[in-house]
């Protein structure tokens, strides 16, 4: 089978050192990424810049492009401009809106509507019965406005050209998110994993989405864990269109494949399911390197 992830990026991948336990540390990614002649990976952490992580690593391994990110949860003070243009000056290139703070993702994980608790839920339950403030986060005013903060957030994100991805926040967050960072000149924007539960989006809502310039995000660890199903990913891949489309895997969980045998996994259902090797490519090649301006 061809090695369709040569040279390619994925954008989501959560490594070790992390409090969640992963199933692979960035030295060992970093030996995979080469090994397979992928071209990098971005950090993901639900509580941590990874931009010094990054740093490092791009040392060690000069033949691996490891991606520096931050996630805006409460650990970083949610809604804070500060913690992003320090994270900005560190070098990341992503910036990720709440995920496991976000009050949508919040109400969702601890209603009836989720079946099974994420791994970070745990870590949410036990800072409450510490007593630990961990709030979750909002991006909009009681009368739907975006907060002040966050249109500062913007502003950076616009600043130094890096990436915007929405990450878990409720749908009318970010359509105003989105039509904001349009309009105050952000040009690289992801929609994060468009198929999961508690932020699946449409296809009229994803072709809304598109018309600002945002890249629909499709995971693999979505369908291969049964939150979504094959053919959902593929009807909606063909309704969007590969020009506007960005694979990753999500993983780095304990007992899951390792993210490049993810990605090349997702390639070849792709592949098994009509789409073209040029399609493919630009999925996991082009489209995140335009993002992340390589």
């Amino acid at each position: 089978m061809k090695n369709y992830i040569e040279g390619a990026y994925d954008l989501h991948v959560h490594s070790a050192p992390d409090v969640l336990e992963r199933r692979m540390d960035d030295i060992e990614m970093a030996q995979r990424i080469i090994k397979s002649k992928m071209a990098g990976y971005a950090i993901k952490s639900h509580y941590f810049c990874t931009s010094e992580r990054a740093q490092l690593i791009n040392k060690m391994f000069p033949e691996c492009d490891a991606i520096g990110t931050i996630t805006l949860n409460s650990s970083v003070g949610g809604m804070n401009p500060s913690a992003l243009e320090m994270a900005c000056r560190s070098g990341i290139k992503l910036v990720w809106f709440p995920t496991c703070d976000s009050e949508n993702e919040r109400t969702y994980v601890f209603s009836d509507k989720c079946k099974i608790l994420p791994y970070w839920a745990k870590i949410v339950m036990q800072l409450r019965e510490d007593g630990i403030i961990n709030p979750s986060i909002s991006l909009l005013e009681k009368n739907g406005e975006l907060k002040q903060s966050v249109l500062q957030i913007l502003d950076i994100i616009a600043k130094y050209d890096i990436i915007l991805a929405t990450s878990h926040i409720s749908h009318q967050e970010t359509f105003a998110l989105v039509e904001a960072a349009a309009n105050r000149g952000v040009k690289r924007i992801i929609i994060t994993h468009v198929t999961f539960p508690n932020t699946y989006y449409t296809i009229e809502e994803q072709k809304k989405l598109v018309s600002f310039g945002a890249f629909m995000e499709h995971c693999y660890t979505t369908y291969a864990t049964g939150k979504s199903c094959l053919s959902n990913e593929i009807e909606q891949i063909k309704a969007i269109g590969a020009d506007h489309i960005v694979l990753s895997t999500d993983l780095g969980q304990k007992n899951a494949l390792y993210p490049d045998e993810g990605l090349q996994k997702y390639c070849e259902d792709l592949k098994l399911n009509g789409f073209s090797d040029i399609e493919i490519h630009k999925m996991v090649n082009v489209n995140p390197r335009w993002l992340l301006k390589k």
